[in-house]
Protein backbone atom coordinates (compact mmCIF):
# COMPACT_ATOMS: atom_id res chain seq x y z
CA UNK A 1 0.00 0.00 0.00
CA UNK A 2 1.21 3.50 -0.85
CA UNK A 3 0.34 7.43 0.22
CA UNK A 4 -0.93 8.80 -3.26
CA UNK A 5 0.04 11.97 -4.01
CA UNK A 6 -4.26 13.55 -3.61
CA UNK A 7 -6.87 12.73 -1.22
CA UNK A 8 -9.86 11.26 -2.59
CA UNK A 9 -11.92 14.64 -2.83
CA UNK A 10 -9.02 16.22 -4.52
CA UNK A 11 -9.22 13.20 -7.43
CA UNK A 12 -12.86 13.48 -7.61
CA UNK A 13 -12.63 17.09 -7.95
CA UNK A 14 -9.61 17.18 -10.72
CA UNK A 15 -12.03 13.69 -12.47
CA UNK A 16 -15.27 15.62 -12.48
CA UNK A 17 -12.72 19.14 -13.98
CA UNK A 18 -11.42 17.05 -16.62
CA UNK A 19 -14.82 15.29 -17.81
CA UNK A 20 -16.14 18.63 -18.05
CA UNK A 21 -13.68 19.57 -20.33
CA UNK A 22 -15.40 17.44 -22.52
CA UNK A 23 -18.39 16.77 -21.14
CA UNK A 24 -20.23 19.98 -20.48
CA UNK A 25 -23.45 18.37 -19.03
CA UNK A 26 -22.09 17.36 -15.78
CA UNK A 27 -23.54 19.74 -12.75
CA UNK A 28 -22.68 19.26 -9.30
CA UNK A 29 -25.29 19.70 -6.35
CA UNK A 30 -23.78 20.27 -2.83
CA UNK A 31 -25.94 20.44 0.67
CA UNK A 32 -24.15 23.95 2.12
CA UNK A 33 -20.54 21.00 2.03
CA UNK A 34 -18.29 22.32 -0.98
CA UNK A 35 -15.47 22.61 1.77
CA UNK A 36 -15.64 19.39 2.75
CA UNK A 37 -16.68 18.16 -0.75
CA UNK A 38 -13.46 19.39 -1.86
CA UNK A 39 -15.31 20.96 -5.00
CA UNK A 40 -14.40 24.25 -4.38
CA UNK A 41 -12.08 23.47 -7.04
CA UNK A 42 -14.37 22.20 -9.59
CA UNK A 43 -16.39 25.46 -8.89
CA UNK A 44 -13.74 27.58 -9.87
CA UNK A 45 -13.09 26.10 -13.13
CA UNK A 46 -16.97 26.01 -13.86
CA UNK A 47 -18.82 28.41 -11.91
CA UNK A 48 -22.00 27.79 -13.70
CA UNK A 49 -21.92 24.48 -13.21
CA UNK A 50 -22.69 24.17 -8.80
CA UNK A 51 -25.59 24.98 -7.41
CA UNK A 52 -25.31 24.90 -3.83
CA UNK A 53 -28.65 24.15 -2.44
CA UNK A 54 -28.18 24.06 1.29
CA UNK A 55 -29.20 21.91 4.00
CA UNK A 56 -31.84 20.28 1.97
CA UNK A 57 -31.22 17.10 0.87
CA UNK A 58 -34.43 15.63 -0.13
CA UNK A 59 -34.94 18.96 -2.28
CA UNK A 60 -31.23 18.62 -3.67
CA UNK A 61 -32.45 15.35 -5.20
CA UNK A 62 -35.60 16.92 -6.20
CA UNK A 63 -33.83 19.14 -7.87
CA UNK A 64 -31.31 17.03 -9.63
CA UNK A 65 -33.89 14.96 -11.14
CA UNK A 66 -35.42 17.68 -12.60
CA UNK A 67 -32.03 18.81 -13.99
CA UNK A 68 -31.78 14.91 -15.50
CA UNK A 69 -34.98 14.91 -17.34
CA UNK A 70 -33.66 18.22 -19.25
CA UNK A 71 -30.65 16.35 -20.02
CA UNK A 72 -28.00 17.21 -17.91
CA UNK A 73 -25.88 14.90 -15.46
CA UNK A 74 -26.33 15.59 -12.35
CA UNK A 75 -23.93 14.89 -9.15
CA UNK A 76 -25.41 15.55 -5.88
CA UNK A 77 -22.83 15.52 -2.57
CA UNK A 78 -23.96 15.14 0.92
CA UNK A 79 -22.90 13.11 4.42
CA UNK A 80 -23.79 9.15 3.65
CA UNK A 81 -26.40 9.22 6.51
CA UNK A 82 -28.20 12.26 4.70
CA UNK A 83 -27.54 11.26 1.44
CA UNK A 84 -29.29 8.09 2.16
CA UNK A 85 -31.57 7.66 5.13
CA UNK A 86 -32.73 11.23 5.02
CA UNK A 87 -33.87 11.54 1.15
CA UNK A 88 -34.75 7.42 0.55
CA UNK A 89 -38.14 8.28 -0.74
CA UNK A 90 -37.03 11.33 -3.04
CA UNK A 91 -34.24 8.77 -4.21
CA UNK A 92 -36.96 5.93 -5.04
CA UNK A 93 -39.98 8.74 -6.19
CA UNK A 94 -38.00 11.38 -8.43
CA UNK A 95 -34.70 9.12 -9.52
CA UNK A 96 -35.91 5.46 -9.59
CA UNK A 97 -39.81 5.31 -10.32
CA UNK A 98 -39.13 8.28 -12.45
CA UNK A 99 -35.94 6.78 -14.78
CA UNK A 100 -33.94 9.79 -14.16
CA UNK A 101 -29.79 9.63 -14.56
CA UNK A 102 -28.52 10.99 -10.77
CA UNK A 103 -24.90 10.28 -9.17
CA UNK A 104 -25.27 10.37 -5.61
CA UNK A 105 -22.10 10.95 -3.10
CA UNK A 106 -22.35 9.51 0.02
CA UNK A 107 -19.69 10.83 1.76
CA UNK A 108 -17.75 9.23 5.06
CA UNK A 109 -19.47 6.62 4.73
CA UNK A 110 -19.60 4.03 7.87
CA UNK A 111 -17.67 4.61 10.89
CA UNK A 112 -15.61 6.79 8.82
CA UNK A 113 -17.55 9.92 10.25
CA UNK A 114 -16.92 8.76 13.44
CA UNK A 115 -16.07 11.87 15.48
CA UNK A 116 -19.33 13.27 14.37
CA UNK A 117 -20.90 10.42 16.05
CA UNK A 118 -24.19 8.40 15.37
CA UNK A 119 -26.08 10.78 13.81
CA UNK A 120 -23.76 11.28 10.89
CA UNK A 121 -22.54 7.26 10.65
CA UNK A 122 -24.41 5.94 7.56
CA UNK A 123 -24.19 1.60 8.48
CA UNK A 124 -27.66 1.55 6.49
CA UNK A 125 -27.29 3.18 3.26
CA UNK A 126 -26.22 0.04 1.23
CA UNK A 127 -29.22 -1.62 2.19
CA UNK A 128 -31.43 1.23 1.41
CA UNK A 129 -30.12 1.52 -2.05
CA UNK A 130 -29.63 -2.15 -2.33
CA UNK A 131 -33.64 -2.27 -2.02
CA UNK A 132 -34.32 0.45 -4.76
CA UNK A 133 -34.77 -1.70 -8.54
CA UNK A 134 -32.27 -0.72 -10.68
CA UNK A 135 -29.62 1.10 -8.53
CA UNK A 136 -25.75 0.93 -8.91
CA UNK A 137 -23.92 1.01 -5.43
CA UNK A 138 -20.33 1.32 -6.03
CA UNK A 139 -17.51 1.98 -2.86
CA UNK A 140 -14.22 2.80 -4.40
CA UNK A 141 -11.13 2.44 -1.98
CA UNK A 142 -8.54 4.39 -3.84
CA UNK A 143 -8.10 7.44 -5.70
CA UNK A 144 -6.95 5.05 -8.95
CA UNK A 145 -10.48 3.45 -8.66
CA UNK A 146 -12.08 6.44 -7.88
CA UNK A 147 -11.50 8.24 -11.15
CA UNK A 148 -12.10 5.09 -13.28
CA UNK A 149 -15.73 4.79 -11.47
CA UNK A 150 -16.82 8.25 -11.60
CA UNK A 151 -15.71 8.48 -15.44
CA UNK A 152 -17.94 5.33 -16.11
CA UNK A 153 -21.01 6.02 -14.27
CA UNK A 154 -20.91 9.49 -16.68
CA UNK A 155 -20.92 7.76 -19.86
CA UNK A 156 -23.56 5.13 -18.54
CA UNK A 157 -27.57 6.25 -17.30
CA UNK A 158 -28.82 5.13 -13.98
CA UNK A 159 -29.06 6.20 -10.28
CA UNK A 160 -25.59 5.69 -8.79
CA UNK A 161 -24.70 5.56 -5.56
CA UNK A 162 -20.93 6.00 -4.53
CA UNK A 163 -19.69 6.49 -1.11
CA UNK A 164 -16.66 8.28 -0.59
CA UNK A 165 -13.72 8.47 1.44
CA UNK A 166 -12.91 12.22 1.32
CA UNK A 167 -9.86 12.57 2.91
CA UNK A 168 -7.36 9.05 2.71
CA UNK A 169 -5.09 8.83 0.89
CA UNK A 170 -3.91 5.31 0.53
CA UNK A 171 -3.28 3.71 -2.71
CA UNK A 172 -3.78 0.17 -3.33
CA UNK A 173 -4.15 0.64 -7.13
CA UNK A 174 -0.96 1.21 -9.89
CA UNK A 175 -2.12 3.50 -12.09
CA UNK A 176 -3.84 2.48 -15.00
CA UNK A 177 -5.40 -0.38 -13.47
CA UNK A 178 -8.19 -1.68 -15.39
CA UNK A 179 -11.62 -1.58 -13.77
CA UNK A 180 -14.85 -2.68 -14.44
CA UNK A 181 -18.79 -1.67 -13.19
CA UNK A 182 -20.21 -5.13 -11.97
CA UNK A 183 -16.44 -6.93 -12.29
CA UNK A 184 -14.35 -7.53 -8.54
CA UNK A 185 -10.90 -6.59 -8.19
CA UNK A 186 -8.68 -9.67 -6.70
CA UNK A 187 -6.15 -7.16 -4.12
CA UNK A 188 -4.22 -10.55 -3.14
CA UNK A 189 -3.97 -14.18 -4.39
CA UNK A 190 -4.81 -17.02 -2.07
CA UNK A 191 -6.32 -20.84 -1.89
CA UNK A 192 -7.35 -20.90 1.73
CA UNK A 193 -9.61 -18.10 2.41
CA UNK A 194 -11.33 -15.78 0.44
CA UNK A 195 -12.12 -12.18 1.87
CA UNK A 196 -14.95 -10.44 -0.27
CA UNK A 197 -14.54 -6.67 1.20
CA UNK A 198 -14.77 -3.66 -0.02
CA UNK A 199 -13.85 0.50 0.49
CA UNK A 200 -10.75 1.93 2.14
CA UNK A 201 -10.96 1.49 5.79
CA UNK A 202 -12.00 -2.23 5.44
CA UNK A 203 -9.27 -3.32 2.67
CA UNK A 204 -6.82 -1.86 4.89
CA UNK A 205 -7.79 -4.27 7.85
CA UNK A 206 -8.21 -7.49 5.26
CA UNK A 207 -4.75 -6.73 4.41
CA UNK A 208 -3.26 -6.49 7.62
CA UNK A 209 -5.15 -9.73 8.59
CA UNK A 210 -4.24 -11.26 5.50
CA UNK A 211 -0.43 -10.50 5.90
CA UNK A 212 -0.69 -12.11 9.59
CA UNK A 213 -2.23 -15.20 8.40
CA UNK A 214 0.25 -15.89 5.94
CA UNK A 215 2.52 -16.23 9.28
CA UNK A 216 0.25 -19.07 10.30
CA UNK A 217 0.59 -20.84 7.05
CA UNK A 218 -2.58 -19.81 5.77
CA UNK A 219 -2.75 -17.47 2.22
CA UNK A 220 -6.16 -15.42 1.90
CA UNK A 221 -7.19 -14.06 -1.17
CA UNK A 222 -8.23 -10.81 -0.82
CA UNK A 223 -11.16 -9.93 -3.29
CA UNK A 224 -12.46 -6.00 -3.74
CA UNK A 225 -15.93 -6.08 -4.75
CA UNK A 226 -16.05 -2.01 -5.48
CA UNK A 227 -19.33 -2.59 -7.28
CA UNK A 228 -21.70 -3.94 -4.55
CA UNK A 229 -24.64 -3.93 -6.92
CA UNK A 230 -24.94 -5.42 -9.01
CA UNK A 231 -22.89 -7.92 -7.70
CA UNK A 232 -20.10 -9.79 -8.73
CA UNK A 233 -22.24 -13.60 -8.89
CA UNK A 234 -19.48 -15.33 -10.75
CA UNK A 235 -16.46 -13.95 -8.88
CA UNK A 236 -18.38 -14.76 -5.46
CA UNK A 237 -18.65 -18.66 -7.31
CA UNK A 238 -15.37 -18.53 -8.50
CA UNK A 239 -13.96 -17.42 -4.85
CA UNK A 240 -16.26 -20.73 -3.22
CA UNK A 241 -14.96 -22.92 -5.42
CA UNK A 242 -11.26 -21.85 -5.58
CA UNK A 243 -10.92 -21.72 -1.56
CA UNK A 244 -12.25 -23.25 2.32
CA UNK A 245 -14.19 -20.64 3.81
CA UNK A 246 -15.08 -16.85 2.67
CA UNK A 247 -15.67 -14.27 4.87
CA UNK A 248 -17.29 -10.62 3.79
CA UNK A 249 -16.20 -7.70 5.69
CA UNK A 250 -18.08 -4.57 5.36
CA UNK A 251 -18.32 -1.12 6.79
CA UNK A 252 -22.01 -1.19 7.33
CA UNK A 253 -24.45 -3.00 8.73
CA UNK A 254 -23.59 -7.02 8.33
CA UNK A 255 -28.15 -6.77 7.19
CA UNK A 256 -28.70 -6.16 3.94
CA UNK A 257 -25.27 -5.55 2.60
CA UNK A 258 -22.41 -6.96 1.43
CA UNK A 259 -22.57 -9.90 3.38
CA UNK A 260 -25.81 -10.71 2.63
CA UNK A 261 -25.85 -10.22 -1.16
CA UNK A 262 -22.77 -12.35 -0.75
CA UNK A 263 -24.34 -14.92 1.65
CA UNK A 264 -27.59 -14.61 -0.95
CA UNK A 265 -25.56 -16.00 -3.78
CA UNK A 266 -23.80 -19.04 -2.03
CA UNK A 267 -27.27 -19.86 -0.74
CA UNK A 268 -29.15 -20.10 -4.24
CA UNK A 269 -26.00 -21.60 -5.71
CA UNK A 270 -26.32 -24.24 -2.96
CA UNK A 271 -22.76 -23.82 -2.37
CA UNK A 272 -21.78 -26.07 0.76
CA UNK A 273 -18.74 -23.93 2.23
CA UNK A 274 -18.10 -22.01 5.74
CA UNK A 275 -19.02 -18.50 5.92
CA UNK A 276 -18.96 -15.71 8.22
CA UNK A 277 -20.32 -11.86 7.79
CA UNK A 278 -18.01 -9.25 9.61
CA UNK A 279 -19.54 -5.51 10.00
CA UNK A 280 -21.32 -3.31 12.32
CA UNK A 281 -23.49 -6.24 14.35
CA UNK A 282 -27.08 -4.55 13.61
CA UNK A 283 -26.40 -1.56 15.96
CA UNK A 284 -26.31 2.45 15.52
CA UNK A 285 -23.01 4.32 15.11
CA UNK A 286 -21.51 5.89 18.18
CA UNK A 287 -18.47 8.72 18.66
CA UNK A 288 -15.03 7.57 18.23
CA UNK A 289 -12.09 6.85 16.59
CA UNK A 290 -11.47 4.23 13.69
CA UNK A 291 -9.37 1.86 15.53
CA UNK A 292 -11.94 2.28 18.56
CA UNK A 293 -14.94 1.77 16.29
CA UNK A 294 -13.51 -1.35 14.28
CA UNK A 295 -12.75 -3.03 17.54
CA UNK A 296 -16.22 -2.13 19.15
CA UNK A 297 -18.20 -3.26 16.28
CA UNK A 298 -15.65 -6.27 15.22
CA UNK A 299 -14.38 -4.89 12.13
CA UNK A 300 -10.65 -5.09 12.34
CA UNK A 301 -7.98 -7.21 11.23
CA UNK A 302 -7.99 -9.47 14.46
CA UNK A 303 -11.79 -10.02 13.84
CA UNK A 304 -11.31 -11.30 10.76
CA UNK A 305 -8.51 -13.67 11.71
CA UNK A 306 -10.27 -14.82 14.38
CA UNK A 307 -12.88 -15.89 12.21
CA UNK A 308 -10.47 -17.08 9.35
CA UNK A 309 -9.59 -19.84 12.11
CA UNK A 310 -12.21 -20.41 13.31
CA UNK A 311 -13.97 -21.05 10.00
CA UNK A 312 -10.67 -23.03 8.57
CA UNK A 313 -10.74 -25.70 11.98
Amino acid sequence: MKQYATDMRTALADTLIELEGTNDRILWLDADLMASSGMNRFKAAYPDKVINCGIQEANMFGVAAGLSEEGFIPFVHSFGAFASRRIADQIFMSGVYARQNVRIVGSDPGISAGPNGGTHISLEDIGILRSLPGTVILEPCDPVQLRSVITQTVSQRGIFYIRLMRKTKDQFYEEGTDFRLGKASILREGKDLSIITCGTICIKEALKAAEALEAEGIQAQIMDMFTIKPLDREAVIKAAAGTRAVITLENHNIYNGLGSAVAEVIAEEGISIPFRRLGAPDRAGEVGTADYLLNQFGMDAAAVIAAARTLLE
